[in-house]
């Protein structure tokens, strides 16, 4: 399946590299999601969400299962090496130790249950941000339909070796992928409300970062103009690839929209990875893709 480099600034060129030759990895899918690079194992995990089990990808072997059940959404990886991952059905953020015994980061605030945690990024300082939609609440084909007992669907911060996570952002209708700059000073979160709430916009936010984890100011880092953004991967160099409508769309730290990758179908997220941190691992509904760019992705913040 050829890719279209869309190239709206010369420099996207370069950062695109050779992404016209995409891989398919994977197909098959219902709703795939929360790809995550281990690059000590070098293999990749990733969710088929409604049929609620954990894939991984291994070069030369294909694709496996890696484990079942919780309706997984997005991962990172923590200081400890541990895999942190949201959950649609338990409503929580889960770790995953390399023993692989598990257990619970975070599941209530103010007295109530999480909504549905989609996607969760580590900042240095040992704490995980993650977002909190309604989408695994609102039917039973990503979790289990059920009430919201949150005020409003947040950003939460956990820090380290706190029993509740704190909200930093409550004013976007739903809040959905998120990554933080090379340096962990801005925090870009993706609002998909436009899935369900006619008339949001298709935004990606932007949200500096203080040095005790608050907010010190918010903005809008890009409008996309095909689609919704979901899951989102930041490169070294703090350009923000964005799924999008119709593949990915590349922006520039001060928001320019640089170029796009055009997959000719919807982009659910991606992540670096592979040997060199070049590969660029797409999730699709149906599809795990790669495609060798020209740029690493930034190094984990953790």
């Amino acid at each position: 399946m050829p890719t279209l480099v869309d190239a709206i600034e010369p420099r996207f060129a370069v950062l695109a590299g050779q992404a016209a030759a995409p891989e398919c990895l994977h197909e098959g899918g219902l709703w795939l999601e929360g790809p995550l690079w281990l690059p000590d194992s070098q293999q990749l995990l990733f969710s088929d969400i409604p049929r609620d089990v954990v894939l991984r990808w291994v070069p030369g072997l294909g694709v496996g299962v890696f484990s079942r059940g919780g309706f997984q959404n997005g991962r990172t990886r923590d200081g400890q090496g541990r895999i942190v991952f949201c959950e649609h059905g338990g409503r929580r953020l889960m770790a995953r130790g390399l023993d692989g015994l598990q257990a619970v980061l975070a599941s209530h605030h103010a007295g109530g249950r999480l909504n549905s945690p989609n996607d969760v990024v580590a900042r240095p300082d040992g704490s995980l941000w993650f977002t909190d939609p309604d989408y695994g609440i609102l039917s039973d084909y990503e979790g289990h339909r059920a009430p919201s007992e949150q005020a409003a669907c947040h950003v939460f911060r956990l820090a380290p070796g706190a029993a509740e996570p704190q909200p930093v952002v409550a004013a976007m209708v739903k809040p959905n992928g998120l990554a933080f700059s090379p340096e962990g000073r801005w925090l870009y979160v993706a609002d998909s409300g436009g899935s369900h709430i006619p008339g949001t916009p298709p935004e990606i936010r932007r949200f500096a970062v203080g040095p005790g984890g608050e907010i010190e100011a918010a903005g809008v880092l890009a409008r996309l103009d095909c689609g919704l953004p979901d899951g989102m991967a930041v490169d070294e160099e703090g350009n923000v690839w964005s799924s999008a409508g119709d593949g990915v769309h590349c922006f520039a730290p001060d928001g320019r929209l640089l170029g796009r990758l055009r997959l000719g179908c919807v982009s659910s997220n991606l992540c670096f990875g592979g040997p060199q941190g070049r590969r660029l691992f797409i999730t699709t509904a149906q599809r795990l893709l790669a495609v060798d760019v020209g740029v690493r992705g930034a190094p984990e913040l953790r």
